[in-house]
């Protein structure tokens, strides 16, 4: 497994600034971010949306279904696979009616993400679907007063122990530190908002290097 990386945001103008840099795998989105970034929750401005993400060079959008029942989230999953079959995974939570539906996309080939996970053993409920990502929300967990890092090496250690292909997702990361600790305990896949891209970039001191080579190199 490589390292990847995907912009956590629902507002085009951050995927034209990002998606650039080829540092993002792709984006993604769900109902909460579309509403902060003023985008409709609708399948066509969805279609729209994704559209855009691709011709940009995303590899991947993830997009949330919803529905008050496994029949309705189904049906919005599937038109959102519709899409484009290969580069458009849908994203479900980790509930029991959310598995129900996982279930039905991933028999019709649909990638699925499971997501808003809080609990080791719910990785294990991805893998037993075969879904493609599961994506725990770090800064949440710990934010419940637990150690968030550790609970998520043990969620890998449950997949790398059944040899699982389902993949984590990191969400709700909030520093750049925190990226580190995971990634050196063998997490590859996150998931990062604008704010925290940038601030991986946030080094003084590469600043002041770079601008001296620009000095330098104008004599």
């Amino acid at each position: 497994m490589t390292l990847q990386l995907l912009l956590d945001c629902a507002d085009p103008s951050a995927w034209r600034s990002w998606l650039p840099t080829g540092l993002f795998h792709g984006v993604t989105t769900n109902p909460t971010l579309l509403g902060r970034a003023g985008q409709p929750c609708t399948l066509p401005h969805l279609e729209g949306l994704a559209d855009q993400a691709l011709q940009m060079g995303a590899k991947e959008v993830h997009l949330q279904t919803w529905g008050d029942d496994p029949d309705a989230a189904t049906a919005r999953g599937l038109a959102m696979a519709r899409i484009d079959p290969v580069r458009v995974l849908v994203k479900v939570p980790v509930t029991r009616e959310g598995a129900e539906t996982a279930r039905r996309l991933i028999a019709e080939g649909v990638a699925v993400t499971f997501t808003a996970c809080f609990e080791v053993h719910q990785v294990l409920i991805a893998a037993a679907l075969g879904a493609r990502y599961i994506a725990p929300y770090l800064g949440r967990i710990s934010d419940g007063g637990r150690d968030g890092h550790a609970t998520l090496v043990a969620m890998q250690r449950c997949l790398t122990g059944i040899d699982s292909s389902t993949r984590l997702l990191v969400a709700s990361l909030r520093t750049p530190e925190d990226l580190s600790l995971l990634a050196a305990a063998g997490i590859d896949t996150f998931t990062l908002g604008p704010d925290l891209a940038a601030a991986l970039f946030s080094s003084e001191a590469t600043a002041l290097a770079a601008a001296q080579f620009e000095r330098d190199a104008l004599g």
